[in-house]
């Protein structure tokens, strides 16, 4: 288990992951050799399980975004529709769902058409039936997650 710096620093990291070493160290109150080691031994854990850069879609030309359900047509059909589905990038993630449907997936896509199409393609690969609910407006996401004690 984490101690309580441990835990300042993921919450340091989690608000900004360029943070400099300096800047963690001042955050924390120890050297930047202890930050340092103690941020290597959180990577190494797991604890940390990389760094990522957040693009803005609609800069990059996918301003569409959609959660899509998906339910296996045949239910003794072997569960791997995470694996066949796995090759298309608009899937941004897919997770395992309790209720009506197996896994939601949200997307990401230029247009209509484009969603209209993966869709289709979706139901094709992994022989599914699809929900899409599409995003009109995103408040908040990729937020820190909380590390208290």
């Amino acid at each position: 288990m984490e101690d309580a710096v441990d835990r300042q620093i993921l919450t340091e990291i989690s608000r900004d992951a360029r943070a400099t070493l300096a800047q963690l160290s001042e955050a924390v109150g120890m050297s930047t050799s202890a930050v340092q080691s103690r941020l290597r031994r959180l990577e190494s854990r797991g604890v940390i399980a990389g760094y990522r850069t957040i693009l803005d879609a609609e800069a990059v030309g996918k301003p569409l975004a959609a959660f899509i359900e998906i339910t296996p047509l045949d239910p003794g059909q072997p569960d791997n529709a995470p694996e066949l589905l796995e090759h298309m990038t608009e899937i941004e993630a897919c997770h395992s769902i309790a209720g009506n449907a197996s896994y939601m997936l949200f997307v990401r896509v230029a247009a209509p058409r484009a969603l209209e199409k993966l869709v289709g393609d979706i139901r094709l690969a992994a022989n599914v039936s699809t929900h899409t609910t599409v995003v009109l407006q995103t408040y908040y996401e990729n937020r820190p997650i909380s590390v208290d004690g």
